[in-house]
């Protein structure tokens, strides 16, 4: 029997989930680190996002081990009752209850509700994972608001810690919890090393790629918007590799590549597992995200690291790119991503392997940076 504290987090998908992207990726990161010192204990659906059917090889609604001091418990629908979460509440008697999301009924809102109603062991940490971004509420305003009224009503949140990933989201928290008590700390970023490994690279030619759900907030929309006037003696490739989320969303992107000239293609090639992420980002020279809006962005960190420069939105934790060469972090303005592309494009092999090089070199060294997990266990869970 482990003498080590308990957390006990409540997350939508987990591994071998993949299909969700970020959230996934900061669960696992986090499993894996801390369970060297604690007991991790995750709660979480037994299929991935959008999925009709359940996770191969897995036992729902029961404790699976799946590392050395963590176990998880995948929820198949319906079952994740009020009354269910209390019972796998009080029988693990966790030291720390850690919440991964904002507006998930059965995984954040069901998990309160059950604490707001009776005594539940365990300090509780909740972190909004961007949801209270500006770009994020831009989407279902009305909802989103009034369930953050009703959380403020009930007071369950000044028995909360949030954690913010960086100063931009302690704001955000702070505008609509005034009095809660905000953490910031950094999302965990991949563990294990990668190699640098050089791709062809001509001038006149650039291969693009776009890792994200298909969706608004990830504003593919504009990046296909930036490429209608795309010059014809360039040659651009564009692979988009994630979960079409929204149809009609995609509908739209669909009628906007039909227009595109043709010294750009774009391939749609599905949601791509996260063990294949680097692969296919070494495939290609640059990784594209004009997003709404990241609190970490882990396919930006994995693309870099992966020897690749972003060209993203200022919307994310990850600035002032350019002096480094790992990359632009650009307003939404489509002239400033224009000439960014082109500036890509224009590059031959040796400046290009020089940026590369750069991006592969700012990520190792966020990655070496500090002592993350003991943060984490001092400021979080101590």
């Amino acid at each position: 029997m482990s003498n080590k504290k308990k957390i006990l987090l409540f997350t939508d998908w987990y591994e071998p989930g993949y299909k969700a992207g970020g959230p996934v990726r900061s669960c696992t990161n986090f499993a894996t680190v801390m369970q060297d010192s604690f007991s991790i204990f995750i709660l979480t659906s037994d299929r991935d996002l959008g999925d009709s059917t359940p996770y191969p090889a897995i036992e729902p609604d029961a404790w699976m081990k799946r590392g050395p001091d963590l176990q998880v418990w995948y929820a198949g629908p319906g079952k994740l009752t009020a009354g269910q979460i209390g019972r796998l509440v009080r029988e693990i008697a966790p030291d720390y209850v850690y919440l991964n999301s904002m507006y998930s009924w059965n995984f954040t809102i069901l998990p309160l509700l059950v604490k707001w109603s009776g005594r539940l062991p365990g300090e509780w940490v909740l972190a909004p994972r961007g949801m209270l971004h500006q770009g994020a509420m831009h989407f279902k305003p009305a909802k989103k608001k009034l369930f953050l009224g009703l959380l403020k009503t009930t007071g369950v949140t000044r028995r909360l810690t949030f954690q913010a990933t960086d100063e931009q989201e302690q704001k955000d928290i702070q505008r609509y919890f005034p009095a809660g008590r905000v953490v910031v700390l950094p999302n965990f970023t991949q563990t294990g090393p990668v190699e640098w490994r050089p791709i062809p690279k001509s001038v006149g030619t650039l291969c693009c790629v776009f890792i994200s759900r298909l969706a608004a907030k990830k504003n593919l929309l504009f990046l296909l918007d930036v490429l209608r006037d795309w010059p014809a003696d360039t040659s651009l490739l564009l692979t988009l590799r994630g979960d079409l989320e929204d149809q009609d969303y995609w509908q739209q992107c669909q009628a906007a590549i039909a227009t595109l000239p043709a010294s750009v293609r774009v391939s749609y090639e599905g949601a791509v597992p996260h063990v294949e992420v680097t692969q296919v980002l070494q495939q290609h020279h640059i990784f594209v995200l004009p997003t709404l809006g990241e609190n970490f962005g882990h396919a930006i960190f994995e693309a870099m690291m992966a020897g690749k420069p972003v060209l993203i939105s200022n919307k994310t934790p990850w600035l002032q790119l350019e002096p480094k060469k790992a990359g632009h972090d650009l307003p939404l303005d489509r002239s400033a991503f224009r000439q960014a592309l082109q500036f890509y494009a224009a590059m031959d092999q040796s400046v290009y392997d020089e940026w590369s090089r750069s991006a592969y070199n700012y990520a190792r060294t966020m990655q070496e940076a500090g002592d993350l997990k003991e943060d984490y266990k001092t400021l979080l869970f101590s």
